[in-house]
């Protein structure tokens, strides 16, 4: 009666283990290649009940469908203003570190850079670095996935922080950040979509708008 108990519990605890096991295999951790963390200079002098004061951040691996790679390298990149500094192809071409060498700057106000991945992928992580040559915070932040090169359907936002609605896109209740090496993550939830866009409205250093790089990955539907 023992033996026939233990092994009533242990096939039904292998049919609980075995759904997760089979997701596992079909997962992979997503390797993120970070830049140089730049040491000089002071973080901004800026409060904001909408600030998250955290720099450095401890990352969990994150998990994705095995397949899912940086879609977004050298695809076309298209802004709503003509560089102040470098170029437009700067913001994909994989060179994330800090200096004057890597700075994409769009005129102030609201502007946003878009690209392009050429095909429709599922999109499992984003990676944002603006210029990370200190500890700026940059305003009206908002990242935006669609398969509408113009943004005017099929929107899916995924993440905003202009808490006040100052780019006419409506309020947004994630958190503003101090700049850094790590850049800043964000993870979709089941979204898909060709062209990828981030806004962004001046820091806390000047009105201009700074880029370094815009990394999507992601995996052909």
């Amino acid at each position: 009666m023992n033996s026939l108990r233990w092994l009533l519990c242990f096939s039904w605890s292998a049919l609980l283990i075995l759904p997760q096991a089979v997701a596992d295999e079909t997962q992979e951790a997503l390797e993120f290649e970070l830049p140089k963390a730049y040491y000089g200079g002071t973080v901004a002098s800026y409060w904001s009940p909408h600030l998250d004061t955290r720099i450095y951040v401890d990352r969990k691996p994150l998990l994705a469908p095995k397949g899912t790679a940086v879609v977004s390298l050298n695809k076309p990149v298209t802004s709503s203003g003509q560089p102040l500094h470098g170029e437009l192809s700067w913001l994909n071409d994989g060179n994330k570190e800090f200096g004057k060498s890597t700075l994409l700057e769009l005129p102030e106000g609201k502007q946003w850079v878009q690209i392009d991945l050429e095909n429709t992928y599922a999109i499992y992580a984003v990676l944002l670095w603006h210029f990370h040559e200190g500890g700026r915070v940059y305003f009206d932040v908002i990242g935006q996935i669609s398969d509408d090169p113009e943004f005017k359907t099929g929107v899916t936002t995924i993440y905003n922080n202009d808490y006040d609605d100052s780019l006419g896109l409506g309020k947004g209740t994630d958190k503003e950040y101090i700049e850094n090496s790590d850049g800043r993550l964000f993870i979709p939830e089941d979204v898909s979509g060709r062209y990828v866009r981030f806004y962004s409205r001046g820091n806390t250093d000047h009105d201009f708008n700074n880029y370094v790089e815009l990394e999507v990955w992601g995996k052909k539907k």
